[in-house]
């Protein structure tokens, strides 16, 4: 049965849920108080890989469904979307990560993993996934929500919200288990880079390379509970130096920007359920609390979005 969707929040996990919704035949409105390009997803380095996620079926069951679609994304050319070989450096013994039979190729050698899995550039992939939703006749909103109980208020005929809000998920679901995670990224001049490498280990602080097709994003740091957005020089110089002892090319490569954002993260791993309906008779699902893996994780979600959404409509 198609309903009238409103789904709060235009970050990689809004946008998905939209279109997947869009796609079973409802009609779907995003509401979001940030423009997509201004949400933190547009600084994800946008690796494939569950990055402090927990081994559970479920999780694993959204990994895999999101690798084969963006693999899919990528075969069929849809920009900012490519395969990308990795290399995991290993310091210490490792068991085969649980995540591994969701990646074809997955190898493991002397004090390494290699595999290759799906790069995202997020800032041309936010607006693919807009012009998808648009076309397809959904409508953008902008609107800082302030209760989830205004939004049938605010968006007519709405017979369901998805709670796609990220961080802001901590007020408006009353969720203290959210908090942010902060990550801090430097994008350098590519001298010729395809292979992204990732040393979460390094004892100088977790470390990683992704090349892009015109630039390559260092990073990085993750920094439970700390708010401030504000680029720190000495971690910038502490990135680049981590980096270039990993990767010699990277030495003296030209920093064309950097960045630091807030990571939605939650205690207990990301929410991904009905919640209780609102007023009027509509239903509520929540999608929120993904962290730093919210692009790993985005159409898995979304298929599971939609089969709860249609489990609450008029319910």
């Amino acid at each position: 049965m198609s309903s009238h969707v409103t789904v709060l929040g235009a970050g990689i996990i809004g946008l998905t849920c939209a279109i997947r919704l869009q796609e079973h035949g409802h009609t779907v409105t995003v509401v979001t108080a940030e423009e997509p390009r201004r949400t933190v997803s547009s600084l994800a380095a946008a690796v494939w890989y569950p990055t402090r996620t927990d081994a559970d079926p479920r999780v694993l069951s959204w990994a895999r469904r999101t690798f084969d679609e963006l693999t899919s994304q990528a075969a069929r050319g849809v920009p900012g979307v490519v395969p990308r070989p990795t290399r995991m450096i290993l310091r210490r013994p490792h068991t085969t990560p649980w995540w591994a039979p969701a990646v074809p190729d997955f190898a493991e050698g002397p004090g390494e993993w290699r595999f290759t899995v799906p790069s995202v550039e997020m800032p041309v992939y936010l607006q693919c996934l807009l012009d998808r939703f648009g076309a397809a006749g959904g409508r953008l909103a902008r609107h800082r929500v302030e209760r989830l109980s205004d939004v049938p208020r605010l968006v007519a005929g709405t017979s369901v919200v998805v709670n796609a809000t990220g961080l802001a998920a901590r007020d408006l679901a009353d969720d203290p288990a959210v908090h942010p995670a902060r990550g801090q990224i430097v994008g350098v001049a590519n001298p010729g880079l395809v292979t992204s490498v990732r040393d979460e280990e390094h004892p100088a602080g977790m470390t990683y390379i992704h090349p892009r097709s015109r630039d390559v994003v260092l990073g990085g740091t993750f920094q439970p509970g700390e708010w401030d957005t504000t680029v720190d020089p000495a971690t910038t110089a502490a990135i680049l130096a981590r980096c270039a002892e990993l990767v010699p090319e990277l030495a003296g490569a030209p920093v064309v920007w950097q960045a630091a954002g807030l990571r939605p993260a939650r205690h207990g791993g990301a929410r991904v359920e009905a919640g209780l309906g609102l007023p009027g008779g509509v239903g509520l699902v929540h999608a929120y609390g993904h962290g730093g893996a919210g692009v790993t994780l985005s159409w898995g979600c979304a298929d599971e979005v939609v089969v709860l959404a249609g489990g609450v409509a008029g319910a």
